[in-house]
């Protein structure tokens, strides 16, 4: 499989902040800006959030998650302040907020409202993460279609690969997406998952997640900026 120079101008990674102090996340962010194209600031990782200095001066935009436990995150709060922090960063003009569709629908609604009534331009990521495993296509697709019914700007599905197989039924939500003219994020985590990493971003996903290194994974199976890119430039 040959790249082309435009298709690697396409590729776009998203490096998730996983610190837990603001002073080491200030100098993840400076980092991840001068390797990605976005970062992902994980609130729940902080101990103690405040988002406001994190978000000044950022030269790449940003994308803050404040991820459930039962989602692969950290988060043990409860729901009234989890939703308070994404309405915070809704405020301070994060670019993106990504929550959860399991979230209560009260949940989601709240967000979304309040999004929309304060006319703020922060666009909505809606989350479905399944660390068990893949379902079969179909319901795959249903899951999308459920989804797709919230309005949210950008649809991210991902689930754990247990076999190379369900690579496969991730992928072919991508072109399903594009017939609905969505914006999806679609891969598999896990050890069988990554080559699905390696190639949605080629299939046209709006972006793809790498680590700035080995010891700051946010996920199972996630690949480094450096390792990523080393592929690409093979695949050329």
């Amino acid at each position: 499989m040959r790249r082309s120079r435009r298709d690697e101008r396409r590729i776009r990674i998203c490096i998730p902040i996983v610190e837990t102090t603001s002073e080491g996340t200030l100098v993840a962010i400076k980092k991840a800006d001068a390797l990605g194209d976005l970062t992902e600031l994980r609130v729940d990782y902080l101990d103690n959030p405040e988002l406001a200095p994190l978000l000044e001066g950022r030269a790449k935009p940003c994308i803050v998650t404040n991820r459930r436990k039962e989602e692969g995150g950290r988060y043990k709060g409860d729901e009234k302040e989890r939703l308070h922090i994404l309405k915070e960063a809704v405020d301070l003009g994060a670019d993106y907020v990504d929550v959860e569709m399991r979230s209560r629908e009260s949940f989601l609604k709240a967000l979304v409202a309040y999004r929309s009534a304060n006319r703020k331009k922060t666009r909505v990521i809606l989350s479905y993460h399944d660390f068990q495993g893949t379902p079969p296509l179909r319901v795959l697709q249903r899951v999308f279609d459920r989804m797709n019914s919230w309005g949210a700007e950008v649809i991210k599905l991902v689930t754990l690969a247990q076999s190379w197989e369900d690579n496969l039924n991730v992928l072919s939500l991508i072109p399903y997406a594009r017939k609905r003219k969505k914006k999806i994020i679609a891969f598999c985590m896990g050890e069988h998952g990554k080559i699905s990493r390696v190639l949605a971003p080629l299939m046209g996903i709006a972006w793809t997640y790498a680590s700035l290194s080995e010891g700051q994974l946010s996920a199972p199976g996630q690949l480094t900026v450096q390792e990523m890119r080393k592929i690409w430039r093979r695949l050329r």
